[in-house]
């Protein structure tokens, strides 16, 4: 079952005098429970694209439909609505709320759905175990170090149940052993039955996917299946 499909995706930037075609005709679909990896180098188009499948954006033309749903021509309103219900984001740094602690930052996705407090919390403590930070939900992220804090925003990402969870450079500011830990939990993710996209312009990273699409000056250079992904032991 396709949880993506975008058709003919183009986003045009104006700057000044010049438009720039970041995405020029894009065509992508992504079944349920896949894993991929979107890359590229910079002005490629792959954080427009990012962008645009986490309905940050809209589309210049084309279609994108998200569990058959067409999204293309939502007004911000029902976008926001779409995005706290099917995507579960995941950023370089974290976009965490220094006041609140880790409990508190991961139960934020469920005020917005309406969820009651008793509720939020116990799905909260059950997301932070779950990514292995069960002694630190009363923490802020100011005494956490880089992974913890990745930890936070992944249980926070996973505490709406998304269709989809969305992980832009989710590596970007932790050192090599930590990057590690996080693709691992990423891992685990997809295999309990989870979409994964991870943008992305280290190689490395990458590799832990099972399919690889690369942007070049907003066109799909190419979209294979990653058969020399990295398998953890």
């Amino acid at each position: 079952m396709e949880v993506i499909k975008i058709e003919g995706i183009k986003k045009i930037y104006t700057l000044g005098t010049q438009k720039v075609n970041a995405l020029d005709g894009v065509d992508i679909s992504i079944s349920r429970n896949e894993y991929v990896a979107i890359m590229g180098p910079s002005g490629s188009g792959k954080s427009t694209l990012m962008n645009i499948l986490g309905c940050l954006d809209t589309p210049t033309e084309g279609s994108y439909f998200l569990n058959g749903t067409d999204v293309s021509n939502m007004d911000d309103n029902m976008l926001s609505d779409i995005r706290n219900r099917e995507i579960g984001f995941i950023f370089q740094s974290f976009n965490l709320l220094p006041r609140y602690n880790a409990m508190e930052n991961v139960a934020l996705p469920l005020i917005y759905s309406g969820i009651p407090r008793q509720e939020r919390e116990r799905r909260a403590i059950e997301a932070l175990n779950n990514v292995g930070l069960g002694e630190r939900m009363e923490h802020k992220p100011s005494e956490l170090s880089g992974g913890q804090r990745q930890r936070v925003a992944i249980a926070r990402a996973l505490i709406n149940r998304p269709s989809i969870i969305l992980a832009d450079e989710p590596t970007g500011n932790l050192d090599t052993k930590t990057s590690i830990d996080i693709m691992m939990l990423f891992e685990q993710i997809y295999k309990e039955g989870n979409t994964v996209i991870i943008v992305t312009h280290e190689e490395d990273i990458a590799k832990y996917a099972r399919r690889i699409i690369r942007l070049r000056d907003g066109k799909i250079e190419s979209d294979s299946t990653n058969n020399d992904r990295t398998v953890f032991n």
